[in-house]
């Protein structure tokens, strides 16, 4: 038989998804299972996409131009103003999902060999898209004991070589729920400009910030428009992980361009996407707050209930809608499994991504896991109650 490429072989398991066969077979056993792991809001998307997509009268579903509908990026640039981001929409290019977007920049900044160096615990994908593009993630880890905060900028400098090419952040985080501060961003931008550095920087959660800290993107540092590349999406902020439609960001033209031929070679991105996701820039602010509030009162339940568990710790994230606990289990990985394979209280059991899978390397976060509040309140007291019976059960067998 043939063999399968390195890259291939190489290409991590997604902790989120890889556990699905084993959620699913617990459903068919009649068990309900609590969706813990996945970043799917169970948030209503805005009537105005809905609708938009309802009232599609084309002969034809055509190709879009490979950097998206002119009209689309026009009222980004709108929708990026409201952020004190100063952008024009030939620095816009429509990409298929925020996924694509990190997957291009990579393709268009980076060399095979080359390093990025990313704080850990950081969205498992990234570890995939840097693969695909040969790349080499360097990670600086952040610890739980003080919210995943930025270790100091030595941790940085110590990694870079002749190979650095970039600084992969996200703000706020998945997976933690860490919010940058302006010290943090300012010693990014000092360390990108002293090495000449790429800086990513991911934002796609700039909705959902629970503090009166301000939100910093990478586009309002000083000094380093060429160097910087920002990603976003519209799945989060408005409850469209299905059309798939992120955004790639860049005020350098050379790096525009060559994405540009990335976009061209994958044709277009998703039509009726974006239709859909054009359509949700004007959804009424009532909803834009609603949906605030709600994954607001959902973190102010969740987060002291998981700490009023035994063994059980995670810091108060200020973000996004993730937090990482540490459980009182040696292997998150096979807690988890367990969850699904094992046990069940009362008809129903919980799951939960191994935080193993944030990290590079397969030693951290072994006793940790991400939990997202994707979840009425009503169904997170369900959930806690059945993470609870399924800890005291885990330490006894």
């Amino acid at each position: 038989m043939p063999e399968i490429s390195k890259r291939g072989t190489e290409m991590p398991a997604s902790p989120i998804r890889k556990l699905v066969p084993l959620s699913d077979a617990a459903k068919e056993r009649g068990i309900k299972v609590y969706h813990l792991n996945i970043g799917q809001p169970d948030i209503p998307t805005p009537k105005a996409a809905i609708e938009a997509i309802r009232q599609v009268d084309r002969k034809t579903l055509e190709y879009s131009p490979s950097n998206g509908f002119s009209s689309y990026r026009e009222k980004l640039v709108n929708y990026y103003s409201r952020f004190q981001i100063s952008i024009s929409a030939d620095d816009i290019i429509i990409t298929t999902g925020g996924s694509e977007a990190v997957l291009f920049a990579f393709m268009a900044c980076l060399n095979p060999g080359d390093e990025i160096i990313v704080p850990e615990p950081a969205y498992a994908n990234y570890m995939a898209f840097a693969i695909s593009a040969g790349a080499i993630i360097r990670p600086v880890i952040t610890k739980i004991e003080n919210s995943f905060a930025l270790p100091p900028a030595e941790e940085f400098e110590a990694l870079i070589n002749i190979r650095t090419k970039g600084i992969l952040i996200c703000n706020p985080n998945n997976p933690t729920g860490y919010l940058y501060s302006r010290q943090e961003m300012n010693r990014i931008r000092d360390l990108v400009k002293k090495h000449n550095l790429y800086l990513f920087s991911d934002e796609v959660y700039r909705e959902f910030i629970y503090t009166g800290a301000p939100y910093i993107s990478a586009l309002h540092l000083d000094g380093i428009d060429s160097n910087t590349v920002l990603i976003d999406s519209v799945s989060k902020r408005y409850s469209e992980c299905g059309v798939r439609i992120g955004m790639l960001i860049t005020r350098n033209r050379e790096l525009k361009d060559t994405v540009t031929k990335f976009c061209q070679a994958r044709l277009s991105p998703p039509l009726l996407g974006q239709i859909a996701a054009e359509a949700s820039i004007d959804t009424p602010q009532e909803y834009m707050q609603e949906v605030y509030d709600e994954y607001l009162a959902r973190r102010n339940y969740l987060i002291p209930a998981l700490n009023s568990i035994p063994g059980v710790f995670t810091p108060m994230p200020v973000g996004a809608f993730y937090t990482v606990a540490r459980l009182p289990v040696d292997d998150s990985d096979k807690f988890c499994s367990w969850c699904l394979t094992d046990f069940e209280y009362e008809g129903q059991t919980i799951f939960l991504a191994p935080a193993s899978g944030f990290y590079t390397s397969p030693e951290l976060g072994r006793n940790e896991v991400r939990i997202a509040w994707v979840l009425r309140i009503e169904d997170l007291k369900e959930a806690v109650t059945v993470l609870q019976k399924a800890l005291e059960a885990y330490r006894k067998k």
